[in-house]
């Protein structure tokens, strides 16, 4: 039998060391990224009240993209973008969630920016 890593305990670790560096403030909220097998999730967060500010996902009823999971994951950035730019957010801290800035990681931070969030 051979021993495999437990991925999801590793994700859970980096994520947990990217969190004790990365924290956001009313001025500069976190946007925090979770992907699973087939969706991507966004949410933008106040660290300092607790508190979801913009979400989105492509688990949503009105998202539609005919695609690759990579082009969903940047229509969702950019989704987020412009729900954060209507309640007047336009800068943010990125929060990778423990995953490699690689894929549909990279394809929604660089949707975010095409709608214009700055980070």
């Amino acid at each position: 039998m051979i021993n495999r890593p437990n991925t999801k305990a590793q994700r859970l670790h980096r994520h947990k060391r990217v969190r004790g560096k990365v924290s956001g403030t009313s001025e500069r909220p976190r946007l925090n990224v979770f992907r699973s097998e087939t969706n991507i999730y966004a949410q933008i967060i106040d660290d300092t009240k607790g508190i979801t500010l913009v979400s989105a996902s492509s688990l949503e009823k009105d998202f539609e993209c005919d695609g690759t999971k990579t082009d969903a994951a940047k229509k969702v950035g950019m989704i987020v973008a412009e729900r954060a730019k209507a309640k007047g957010i336009d800068m943010v801290v990125f929060d990778r969630g423990g995953y490699l800035y690689h894929g549909r990681v990279q394809a929604l931070a660089e949707g975010a920016r095409e709608g214009g969030l700055q980070f």
